[in-house]
């Protein structure tokens, strides 16, 4: 049966078993890629490009009160997500099985972005359902993401587990890019004009005044998840139970508490978890505010940061499907740092530019409506870095969950991927906030956003100083 041979995968892992690896099928390394795909349009529509932009700009009262009240959501969500999932990690190590917490996180996904449908313009007393809605779906998201990554391990040797996780990440980019395409080419209008970018009528009736093709990106998301995870539920293999729910309980707190115990040990994990700690937060937040920024500075409608999203994607399938080839050969470690290097310099180029300026200095003609897509030089700058910061974002993610597995102990792997998403969200709470209270501190989204720029410089040079390859 298929979970007797991931099973036995973990046990010769672990030393448990006499027998070398079996890994899975190429149908079931396949089908488990198609969970990146299945995920993605949730953290493309409704986190960056369509919906969350939305919000600033029509249900919340203006863009820079949108960013803030947006920070605060997913500050709650990323506190939720830091302070479970390496408990609930260490009860899914010692349970054995990994599809049942995919399944229930992922109805969580599927309800909190449904229940997005209902944020109507103009009606104030939909922007707390929004936001409660945003944050079950984000928990849901991150949360399912974490046993999905768990399952790496079991799947194919260790030589190939960088091309596996770029792969996945490059699949997912994927996987956003249509729906993004589907979405603005298809569902989401113009007020305006009441067509869509591709220049035809909302489908089914979608009306263009109250924005329903952009409210729709969350229903959406939620269809599209339901659809294409079936594929890893009914063909990738699970790992083979070990004990019932509640010995589990008690065997993966014992885990928990024995792994914290002996990180402060092991150095080199340690590091990369607190470097991972800041440098994804800073990630978190400026996917979370990059389509927000831009709409608040340049005007930008649903249609042109769609425009700006699907080529960002573009840039981010290749980045990751490169780095995916660049960590099996230079290793993980090398190519986190390289990207790191070049996100934080887009962002310090992203700061210096202006309705009506670039560099900071450099006066520009500013965008007038009517001379087309991305006309002014600061949107076309705006875009440029965009795309290479697309370009870099992909292989800093895929990279770093391949470094985890060349360094946790395997028996322990759906907890140190816990430990990850821990690392990785205990202070992506503080990302947004902090850009949520600057900016609301001087009303101004440039100094909210220039908080960024320390996160990468932090989390860098910790990474350099760890010895982990």
């Amino acid at each position: 049966m298929p979970e007797q041979v991931c099973g036995a995968a973990a046990a010769a892992a672990t030393g448990e078993g006499l027998s070398p690896p079996r890994y899975a099928s190429r149908a079931a390394v396949a089908s488990w890629i198609f969970f990146d795909w299945a995920a993605q349009p949730f953290f493309t529509l409704v986190t960056t490009f369509v919906y969350a932009p939305y919000f600033a700009s029509h249900v919340a009262a203006d863009a820079v009160r949108g960013q803030e009240l947006w920070g605060y959501a997913t500050a709650a969500a990323g506190l939720t997500i830091a302070l479970l999932s390496p408990v609930l990690g260490a009860i899914a190590d010692a349970s054995g099985r990994r599809k049942p917490w995919i399944a229930a996180f992922g109805v969580l996904l599927v309800i909190g972005s449904t229940l997005l449908w209902f944020g109507r313009p103009g009606e104030p007393s939909a922007t707390a359902l929004v936001l409660v809605a945003f944050a079950i779906g984000t928990i849901g998201a991150e949360f399912a993401t974490v046993f999905n990554n768990a399952m790496m391990p079991t799947l194919v040797p260790p030589e190939r587990i960088g091309r596996l996780s770029g792969t996945g990440w490059a699949t997912g980019y994927v996987g956003g890019m249509v729906s993004l395409v589907i979405t603005l080419g298809l569902l989401a209008a113009s007020p305006d004009t009441g067509l869509t970018l591709l220049g035809f009528k909302p489908l089914f009736g979608l009306d263009a005044a109250s924005h329903a093709g952009d409210r729709l990106s969350g229903p959406l998301s939620a269809l599209w998840f339901m659809v294409f995870v079936l594929p890893m539920f009914l063909i990738t293999p699970d790992h083979a139970a070990k004990h019932p729910a509640s010995a589990a309980i008690r065997h993966g707190l014992a885990s928990l508490r024995a792994t914290l115990g002996e990180l402060p040990h092991n150095r080199r994990v340690a590091l990369f978890l607190i470097a991972n700690m800041i440098y994804a937060d800073g990630l978190v937040a400026l996917f979370a505010f990059g389509g927000i920024y831009a709409a608040g500075t340049f005007g930008w409608s649903t249609i042109e940061i769609g425009v700006f999203g699907i080529l960002l994607t573009i840039t981010g399938t290749l980045g990751a499907w490169l780095g995916g080839k660049l960590d099996d050969a230079f290793g993980p470690r090398a190519v986190i740092i390289a990207s790191l290097i070049v996100l934080m310099g887009a962002a310090i180029a992203i700061l210096s530019i202006g309705r009506d300026h670039i560099g900071f200095v450099f006066a520009v003609a500013p965008p007038n409506p009517g001379d087309g897509l991305y006309a002014a030089p600061a949107e076309k700058a705006y875009v440029a870095l965009g795309l290479l910061i697309g370009l870099a974002a992909g292989p800093v993610q895929a990279a770093s969950r391949s470094l985890l597995i060349r360094v946790a102990p395997p028996a322990r792997i759906t907890q140190y991927f816990g430990l990850f998403a821990l690392s990785g969200k205990v202070t992506s709470f503080m990302g947004p906030l902090m850009v949520g209270l600057v900016t609301g501190i001087t009303m101004s989204q440039k100094a909210g956003m220039a908080v960024l720029v320390a996160f990468f410089a932090v989390g860098l040079t910790l990474l350099v100083r760890s010895r982990a390859r």
